[in-house]
C-alpha cells in the first residue's frame, strides 16, 4: 500500500495518502490497544470519513491485522533482525536491548503494539490469531536456539524450548515494566541481570 493515494468518498472529495493514514492508525492502535481504540479515534488520526476507512482499509479489525503487519515490519523488526544474528549469545543481546530501544526511544508511546493488543483484545476474534503469533515467534526461537546447538555455540544440555520461553518471557515483561513506568536504567538494568543467567 506504500505511496497509494485513495480517493476519499461522501464528503471528502480530495485524495488522501493511505501509506501515511496507516502509519497514524498504527500511533493510535500503539497507545491505545485493540479494544481501547474507537472508530472515531481513527477516522480522526487518520483524517478521513468512516466510509473511506471501510472502503480503503476493511473494518477496524482488517485495518488492525495492517497496523500490526507494519509495526512488525517497522518499529519491532528487530525481532527479525535478532534471529540472524551469528550466535545465541547475540541473538538474545539483540533482541533484549532492542525491545529497551524500541520502548525508550523518543515519542515511543513506551509499550509494544502486540502485547498491548493481546491484553486487550478480550474475547474478540483476533484472540486466537494473537496466540499463533506467539507460538510462531516461539518457534522461530526455538529452531535459532538448536541451530545454535549443532553448531555448538550453545551446550547439549541447554533445553532450546524452555530458553526460548524464557526470553520471549522476558521481552514481554520488559514491556509490561516500560508501560507502567520503568525507565530506560531500569530496564537496562533487567537486560543486564537476565543475560549474566542466560547461557553463554
Amino acid at each position: 500500500m506504500k505511496g497509494k493515494r485513495i480517493k476519499a468518498t461522501r464528503g471528502r472529495p480530495r485524495a488522501f495518502d493511505a501509506d501515511q493514514a496507516l502509519d497514524n492508525a498504527m500511533q493510535v492502535f500503539w497507545r491505545k490497544g485493540y479494544l481501547g481504540t474507537s472508530l472515531a479515534d481513527l477516522t480522526g488520526a487518520m483524517d478521513i470519513s468512516r466510509p473511506s476507512l471501510y472502503a480503503a482499509f476493511g473494518n477496524k479489525r482488517a485495518l488492525y491485522r495492517l497496523a500490526l503487519e507494519r509495526y512488525l515490519q517497522g518499529p519491532s523488526r528487530y525481532l527479525i533482525e535478532a534471529l540472524k544474528e551469528p550466535t545465541a549469545r547475540r541473538v538474545m543481546e539483540r533482541l533484549l536491548y532492542g525491545v529497551v530501544d524500541m520502548l525508550t526511544k523518543a515519542r515511543s508511546p513506551g509499550t509494544c503494539l502486540w502485547v498491548h493488543g493481546a491484553l486487550s483484545c478480550g474475547d474478540d476474534p483476533l484472540r486466537p490469531e494473537f496466540a499463533v503469533q506467539r507460538a510462531a515467534g516461539l518457534a522461530d526461537l526455538r529452531k535459532r536456539f538448536r541451530r545454535a546447538k549443532v553448531e555448538g555455540d550453545l551446550p547439549e544440555t541447554v533445553d532450546e524450548d524452555a530458553l526460548a520461553h524464557l526470553v520471549q518471557t522476558l521481552n514481554f515483561g520488559l514491556t509490561l515494566q516500560a508501560s507502567t513506568g520503568a525507565t530506560r536504567k531500569e530496564l537496562l538494568g533487567i537486560v543486564e541481570c537476565a543475560l549474566r543467567s542466560l547461557p553463554n
